[in-house]
């Protein structure tokens, strides 16, 4: 009998997690629902950065000095670009690029995205089922004292050197689950909330019309693994974010925003301390090493998520 996984994502670190979890289960029993609160239209082209990491991970073929884009990449098209005088503060490299042509003129064409972002990981060769969660208009923004910004401009434009003011969900209202989300959701046996940012990669993949009712109301097992660990993120922003949005940087806190749909929470061991007051929220917690250095990590922290 099938064993159907769902995993909610963000980019590097739900991909280094995912490198693991697949090595354990099948890849066509899972299902990886993405974050696409980051996407952006530059160069004419529509980007999907945290669907490209998951894609280009699982694929074998990211850039795992970066986590981000592909190995051995040239940028021969972004140098020209900077000798132009246009902007090119987003990196994106020549055979990455040829990803999002492909993409864009499909878009254009009046295909979803979810669609293609199933041919591209099929021509990659993944089994695994990675979908958006919304085919409609999401952009996540973070509020300067500047004004409002596109959360790329906030974090690789501007290194993340903003001081948050608050995030907004542009097109939260209206956007809906893209096919097959929901269902992933209510169908599987366990659902992962990947260790990512829980404001701007989870938050904005909860935010999304049905998605937190469909964890409330699945009989999955329903657990998550903590970004935060001694106090700040392994990797990116969630600590400003937090901060700026009211929060202390904890797991706890990270906790604390999943804690109406959560069955259990995974804290790395410098967190233990954090256990008794996590299992008054209502949730069980699993303490491990959560710091994925090699593939052995990832996959005995894949491991432990899954023997439960």
């Amino acid at each position: 009998m099938k064993k159907l996984i769902t995993a909610l994502a963000g980019g590097v670190g739900a991909a280094r997690f995912l490198t693991g979890l697949v090595k354990l289960v099948k890849e066509e029993d899972l299902t990886v629902i993405v974050n696409t609160g980051d996407d952006i239209e530059l160069y004419g082209l529509h980007i999907s950065p945290d669907i490209d990491i998951v894609t280009y991970t699982l694929a074998g073929i990211v850039d795992e000095d970066k986590g981000w884009g592909v190995r051995g990449d040239t940028f021969h098209c972004l140098e020209t670009l900077k000798k132009l005088n246009g902007e090119a503060w987003f990196a994106l490299g020549d055979r990455d690029l040829a990803t999002h042509m492909f993409r864009t003129g499909l878009l254009r064409k009046g295909l979803k995205l979810s669609e293609v972002t199933s041919l591209i990981t099929k021509a990659l060769g993944l089994k695994v089922k990675v979908l958006p969660m919304t085919d409609d208009r999401f952009e996540t923004r973070i509020l300067t004292r500047e004004g409002s910004i596109h959360f790329e401009e906030y974090f690789v434009k501007n290194d993340s050197q903003d001081e948050v003011l608050g995030v907004e969900f542009v097109g939260a209202d209206l956007a809906k689950p893209a096919l097959g989300v929901v269902e992933a959701i209510l169908d599987s046996e366990i659902v992962i909330v990947c260790p990512s940012n829980p404001v701007v990669s989870i938050g904005t993949v909860l935010a999304v019309d049905g998605v937190r009712e469909a964890l409330r109301q699945t009989s999955a097992r329903r657990v998550a693994v903590s970004p935060i660990v001694a106090g700040a993120p392994i990797k990116g922003p969630a600590d400003k974010l937090l901060r700026g949005l009211g929060f202390e940087v904890s797991a706890y806190s990270v906790a604390k925003l999943y804690a109406d749909f959560l069955d259990m929470f995974v804290i790395d061991v410098a967190d233990a301390s954090e256990k008794g007051r996590i299992e008054e929220l209502g949730i069980e917690v699993k303490v491990t090493n959560t710091i994925m250095r090699s593939l052995d990590d990832k996959v005995a922290l894949a491991k432990a998520v899954l023997d439960n």
